[in-house]
């Protein structure tokens, strides 16, 4: 199901680009002429955001057709949308709903790629993105990560349990089963998840009871020697391959044996471009 974004947020968005009016247009005396705009890929996409663009058109004063769904990939001249309204409605709406559908379509269609890239090899994997999002678009970013086809690794730090080489600094040698035990009798319902930075790290978190182990900046190769290591362990755990997967190489992690690949790499693509055209109309 996709992420809708607050109508109260997309409200400021439209609000801080025009917190006064749209003064070109008023002087030209355009607002109250009738006119359609339309928004097309300009190439291949995988298209987020589109809903809230429509809305931020409509809450400009526009009525809005869209022709699409986020997560639906399409190719170069394909209708995303189309608003009919006075000038001043499409002029006053039309950067923020092309700003929105552009940034969020180049991090979903980069999402895509790992996805397509990792369950080209192993159709069960799964691709989760960090919280390492820019601050404040939290709620942008999921629903852009979820049109591209990948889930969340960790909204944030109250609902998830993941220790950290930093925690352990301040646990002054407190032995490994002794933090899983605490860990899983005050939060039973919960996965226990370490990040290792080195095999035999990973396989001392294994016995020590966690569940997931998030080898950080670990190759192919050492993804599979894991793998093989943990084979006889009696519970099952979970390879989450962390620190510069992208789509070059997901296919790589994948096939080594990695149950989740966790990256960042989607919230660094450049935005998808979006064609508009503008026509008057009557």
């Amino acid at each position: 199901m996709p992420i809708r974004i607050s109508r109260e947020k997309l409200e400021r968005l439209l609000f801080d680009d025009a917190p006064h009016g749209d003064l070109t247009t008023d002087l030209l005396g355009l607002a109250a002429r009738p006119g359609a705009i339309a928004f097309s890929a300009r190439g291949d996409m995988v298209v987020a955001l589109a809903n809230e663009a429509a809305t931020i058109l409509e809450m400009a004063g526009a009525r809005v057709e869209i022709f699409c769904e986020d997560g639906q990939r399409l190719a170069a001249g394909a209708p995303i949308l189309r608003a009919n309204g006075p000038a001043g409605a499409l002029l006053r709406g039309w950067k923020v709903a092309q700003t929105l559908i552009e940034i969020w379509s180049g991090v979903a269609t980069a999402t895509r790629d790992i996805v397509d890239a990792a369950r080209s090899v192993a159709p069960g994997v799964c691709v989760a993105c960090t919280r390492k999002n820019t601050p404040g678009v939290k709620d942008f970013s999921v629903a852009a990560i979820r049109a591209g086809g990948a889930v969340m690794h960790r909204l944030g730090l109250s609902e998830t349990i993941l220790v950290f080489p930093e925690h352990l600094a301040f646990t002054a040698g407190v032995p490994l089963e002794e933090i899983a035990a605490r860990l899983r009798s005050q939060a039973p319902e919960k996965k226990l998840v370490i990040e290792a930075c080195g095999l035999d790290e990973a396989i001392s978190a294994a016995e020590a009871g966690f569940e997931v182990i998030q080898a950080e900046k670990f190759t192919p190769e050492d993804i599979a020697r894991l793998k093989q290591r943990l084979r006889g362990m009696a519970k099952p755990l979970a390879i989450a391959a962390a620190g510069g997967i992208n789509s070059g190489n997901a296919a790589d992690y994948a096939r080594a044996g990695a149950d989740i690949l966790v990256t960042s790499a989607p919230y660094a693509a450049a935005p998808r471009d979006v064609g508009v055209r503008l026509v008057a109309e009557g």
